[in-house]
């Protein structure tokens, strides 16, 4: 009798491993956001002096959050279906990165007493419209409310059906829109937060998002796709 040769049933093992190894450096990044978050408590300033509501501080971090929160879910899925290995790298960055960023945010609001969303998304923003590109003082309640970049709920189960390279290039799609969308937002907290931490944070993701998007644009323009407007 010949001995059976290996089936091709060897290969989840390494990808269970592999996933078990992106889980602890989430773990991780979670734990280092949160702590970064309370350890700048003297920064911040004590609960008696935590910023208002409906300024930009507060509503920046409960927004970005949220905008963060996105692109993690995109990300952790492009880790377990991508098929280009540079696109799980990149995934596997942006995860990392945004849901460290995203634990500092969630612990400013938490030794702000304030809640980790807001009930009127993006208001915020119009504070600082002089500073926002093609923001107008008029805008409809509506719209000032929309978070740009972000995927709808069926681009999203769209991307969770994809496979092959089609996912990686619907993934790209939107994380790129996203990073864009996430810029804007950046941007205007950068020129306008009152505290100097929420500031140099909004710069540090307009400068990591900017840098990313030049890469995934390249990514874009080798596979010969478009990019998606911006929504």
């Amino acid at each position: 009798m010949t001995s059976e040769s290996p089936t091709p049933e060897a290969t989840p093992p390494a990808r269970r491993r592999s996933s078990a190894i992106w889980a602890a450096a989430l773990v991780a990044a979670v734990i280092v956001g949160l702590l970064a978050g309370f350890w700048v408590r003297g920064v911040l300033g004590s609960d008696s002096s935590a910023p208002a509501l409906d300024v930009v501080d507060v509503g920046f971090a409960q927004d970005m959050a949220t905008h963060h929160n996105q692109a993690v879910e995109m990300s952790a899925t492009a880790l377990e279906q991508a098929e280009d290995p540079a696109v799980r790298t990149l995934a596997f960055d942006v995860l990392t990165t945004q849901q460290s960023q995203l634990g500092m945010m969630r612990g400013w609001l938490m030794l702000w007493d304030r809640p980790l969303s807001s009930e009127q998304p993006m208001l915020w923003m119009r504070r600082g419209d002089s500073h926002t590109a093609g923001t107008d003082h008029q805008m409809p309640a509506q719209e000032s409310m929309r978070m740009p970049g972000m995927a709808t709920t069926e681009e999203l189960a769209q991307l969770r059906r994809a496979r092959g390279a089609a996912f990686d290039t619907l993934y790209l799609q939107l994380l790129l829109r996203h990073h864009e969308g996430g810029v804007s937002m950046a941007r205007a907290a950068r020129d306008n937060a009152t505290v100097p931490a929420v500031a140099a944070l909004a710069k540090q993701i307009d400068d990591a998002q900017t840098a990313e998007s030049q890469a995934i644009r390249a990514m874009l323009a080798q596979r010969g796709a478009p990019t998606l407007p911006m929504n």
